[in-house]
């Protein structure tokens, strides 16, 4: 079973909203419910498995339903209609104490305007989460200090968060959900304010920390490279419908449908595609090379193009220890030319 589910999902914003999605479910448009009744159709009928450990990316352009979806999961919103399961457990079903413990010890979040308390310095506010469990100062600024080095803070543990820029207060948000040591974090467009330089560092800093922690990241975000370059898996909402689910080279490879494809189309394949979606067999006019002398199927092509230029002869891939075909220039652009 997957650590987080969402089954049948459907949300309306208004005074009314099982009235006005009854009228959804009669063939109601969205535009045309809005119109006439001043309900808002957030989501319908989202259906969401994510596994533990997974870095998952929900994607979709403004007004689509991310963020929505996204407070489902720690049931700051509850949807008009389905289930929400969190290890097993029934979230809607919850009591009020069993839903604070949840957000405690299981759910950690990091909000797009950083979400820091002002007038707690920056170790404080990484603490917070652990103050909130009612470990003692010792301990949690002993963890806090931790976190605060590894996001890259060391030295700022006393600043105010109105001295430090947008990037640095940033990573204060991320150190302390990380502090929290929760096996959930949740991720709302946690990087889009920040200028392409810090995001890139930013990017870079999650993935080398999800390397280590292998915790169950859900991230939102309207960057489609921002989410092929981070995700596991994606997930696209348009409208609030689930369009599609798929990794990011078979998003790349195989969208949905035109619209997504469109969605898409900012990214750069060579950067994301890896070498499995070039590999072709191996010839047989060429002997087997050592292992040593191949590449993993999964490295990004572009850092396999410096070993295929001016090659004149095949260049092997390997995976669990053997020789499983080989890549060559004209494969790479081929798929470069398809996108």
């Amino acid at each position: 079973m997957a650590l987080i589910e969402v089954r049948g999902v459907s949300t309306v914003f208004g005074p009314a909203p099982n009235a006005a999605l009854a009228r959804v479910h009669a063939g109601v448009t969205k535009a045309d419910l809005l119109r006439d009744t001043g309900h808002q159709l957030a989501l319908h009928g989202v259906d969401l498995s994510i596994e533990a450990g997974e870095l998952f990316v929900i994607m979709g352009p403004s007004g689509s339903g991310k963020s929505t979806l996204l407070r489902h999961l720690n049931r700051l919103i509850d949807p008009t209609q389905g289930g929400v399961h969190i290890g097993g457990a029934d979230v809607l079903a919850l009591s009020p104490a069993a839903l604070i413990e949840l957000r405690r010890q299981r759910i950690a979040m990091v909000f797009q305007g950083f979400g820091l308390l002002p007038h707690r310095r920056v170790l404080d506010n990484v603490a917070l989460p652990l103050e909130l469990r009612g470990q003692s100062r010792t301990v949690r600024e002993t963890r806090a200090r931790e976190w605060i080095a590894r996001v890259g803070l060391q030295g700022y543990e006393h600043q105010w968060p109105a001295h430090l820029s947008g990037g640095m207060q940033q990573r204060v948000g991320l150190a302390r959900a990380l502090c929290a040591n929760t096996d959930i974090v949740l991720m709302d467009e946690p990087f889009s304010g920040l200028d392409p330089l810090t995001r890139t560092q930013l990017q870079d800093e999650l993935l080398a920390l999800q390397r280590d922690m292998h915790r169950t990241i859900v991230f939102i975000t309207h960057d489609a490279r921002e989410a092929l370059r981070l995700a596991d898996r994606i997930a696209i909402l348009r409208e609030g419908v689930l369009v599609q689910v798929a990794t990011p080279a078979e998003l790349l490879l195989h969208p949905a449908d035109p619209q997504v494809a469109a969605f898409t189309r900012a990214a750069r394949r060579i950067e994301v595609l890896t070498l499995a979606s070039v590999t072709e067999s191996w010839p047989a006019a060429f002997p087997l090379p050592a292992l040593d002398e191949a590449v993993d199927i999964d490295l990004p092509v572009e850092q396999a193009l410096p070993r295929l230029l001016g090659r004149h002869t095949p260049l092997a891939v390997r995976h669990s220890g053997r020789i499983v075909g080989q890549v060559s220039v004209d494969a790479v652009r081929a798929m470069l030319d398809a996108g």
